[in-house]
């Protein structure tokens, strides 16, 4: 083995780990899940459930796994008889007071009380029904946070988090013994910016959140891995939707950027994603007025060719740093026979950190993309294109409704709802799709590129702009090596050979936790 790396059995499966690793870490590697409700890989270790005892030969009593480092030849039976039947026990002590809420409660389905129970527990209670379940109000914690103390199991990763973590301690177990409850401080609230992870965090159904509640069982829900579009920290996320909707944003574990979190304005930031008054059909302006006609795609993207291809001088692309990379690296390469300017306007806020986490907060860049859109040539000088597109032949408006554009010459819209200013009215405005309904990539802040997933159907004939872009490209012969752009892969590709920035990436080789730039003939980073 190499230096540094320990060796023991863990239900008879060697496993090799660096030294201090614990058990139940270690077990891991073994395709072990030992049950736990207190330990959290993203929390320090309290040791308080004793959910995660084990057996481990030549101790005499068993081990808590969340606590217990490993050692050089030490054997581990997670499933011995002492350790299963330590097991029940606790459970069967989680659940004299646990109420059967299961039926009514959001964590049903998730809860990982359920899971071990089914698992581990006993088939019946000894608990006589003459003695009544402890029970307390339910209360409110805070802007999107309700606490239910009768499920508590008093894991103490909602306190934990807060101390250790966000380090604004306002929550503590308050009694003791058959009485402990979760507590806040009186004068204090869970309005920390980060402070929804505590309802991530809850293995049961105890925290839970206002905006959430009651509109899914866990059972009805599709989930999809995709990149948060808060701002340009580029966390890590999962959407789930329900019939077609997205109705819950989670964070999805990545080390090298959110490790296990995401802040309340990004878990807050999807209900953009299913607005209603969208645009759904390929609309072009009618001669001598102002108002449009429905069109299919074929007499659209012919109506732009015939502009663009009848066009010279300058041209001037203004994108929304929230598209993605693929369709920003395309408005770019359609319009490279102009004198080209791009351009975005970008909205800033204040930033939140989490302190306990190095490089983790709320970026004052209130969009997922402005790295990759400077990296292609995009600026944040609105001011300068503004007046360039006064003289300019093309001006192309990239899913952006509230830019304002005075100029002679024709403006195409690609966007996913009406444009909202009163500027020069576009010629062609072509229906495009947002991050829920397509698949891309953006890249973050640190130079990292993610990929995110189509969570749900487009609404109408709304196309990725990277489609669009696409088909417009082979129309005048641009498509990429002489084939068409059948994929966001394809134009992935394409950009890495054709920007330095991205060599040596592949689509593929981006996986779910993306890589950083200058890294892509290496390992992930």
């Amino acid at each position: 083995m190499a230096d540094g790396l320990i060796t023991l059995t863990i239900d008879g499966v060697p496993v090799h780990v660096p030294s201090g690793t614990l058990v139940i870490e270690a077990a891991k590697q073994a395709g072990v899940l030992v049950p736990h409700y207190c330990y959290h890989p993203g929390l320090p270790v309290a040791g308080v459930c004793r959910m995660c005892l084990v057996e481990v030969e030549k101790q005499p009593k068993l081990a808590i796994a969340c606590a217990t480092p490993v050692a050089e030849g030490m054997v581990v039976r997670t499933q011995s008889a002492p350790a299963k039947r330590a097991r029940t026990s606790v459970l069967e002590f989680l659940l004299i007071n646990h109420p059967l809420d299961c039926p009514i409660c959001d964590q049903a389905g998730e809860c990982e009380l359920q899971d071990f129970t089914f698992q581990e527990g006993r088939p019946g209670t000894r608990y006589s029904p003459d003695y009544p379940k402890r029970f307390n109000p339910v209360e409110d914690f805070g802007p999107d946070i309700l606490y239910v103390p009768n499920r508590c199991i008093l894991c103490t990763r909602c306190v934990r988090f807060m101390e250790d973590v966000a380090q604004e301690p306002v929550l503590n177990v308050s009694e003791r013994g058959d009485r402990a409850f979760i507590g806040i401080h009186p004068q204090g609230r869970l309005d920390h910016p980060w402070a929804g992870n505590v309802v991530d965090l809850c293995p049961v159904g105890s925290l839970l959140s206002k905006d959430f509640l009651h509109k899914a069982r866990a059972w009805e829900l599709d989930r999809t891995a995709s990149i948060c579009t808060g701002c340009s920290q580029g966390c890590n996320v999962t959407l789930d939707t329900r019939d077609d909707v997205v109705v819950r944003v989670r964070p999805r574990q990545n080390l090298e950027v959110n490790r296990y979190f995401i802040c309340d304005h990004g878990r807050a930031n999807y209900r953009w994603m299913n607005r209603g008054d969208r645009v759904e059909a390929p609309l072009v302006k009618q001669a001598g007025s102002e108002g449009y006609r429905a069109v299919d795609w074929d007499e659209a993207l012919d109506r732009v060719r015939i502009i663009v291809g009848g066009a010279s001088g300058k041209a001037v692309a203004f994108a929304s740093p929230r598209a993605a990379t693929e369709a920003l690296f395309l408005a770019r390469h359609l319009l490279g026979g102009f004198d080209w300017t791009g351009a975005f306007q970008l909205v800033m806020g204040d930033e939140e950190p989490l302190a306990g986490v190095p490089n983790l907060a709320l970026r004052a860049e209130r969009a997922p993309n402005v790295h990759g859109a400077e990296l292609l040539g995009y600026t944040r000088d609105m001011s300068a294109a503004l007046q360039a597109a006064e003289q300019s032949a093309v001006v192309f408006v990239l899913d952006d409704p509230q830019v304002s554009v005075r100029t002679a010459g024709a403006v195409i819209y690609l966007g996913t709802v009406m444009p909202e200013a009163d500027g020069a009215t576009p010629d062609v405005i072509l229906p495009i799709t947002n991050v829920a309904e397509e698949e891309g990539t953006f890249v973050n802040r640190d130079g990292r590129v993610q990929r995110y997933f189509q969570a749900k159907p487009a609404p109408g004939m709304a196309r990725p702009a990277w489609w669009v872009l696409g088909e417009l490209l082979e129309g005048t012969g641009n498509g990429a090596r002489g084939m068409p752009l059948a994929c966001a892969a394809d134009v992935f590709d394409l950009m890495a050979e054709s920007m330095e920035a991205f060599g040596g990436l592949s689509y593929a080789k981006l996986g779910l936790v993306g890589r950083t730039l200058g890294q892509g003939a290496g390992v992930p980073a």
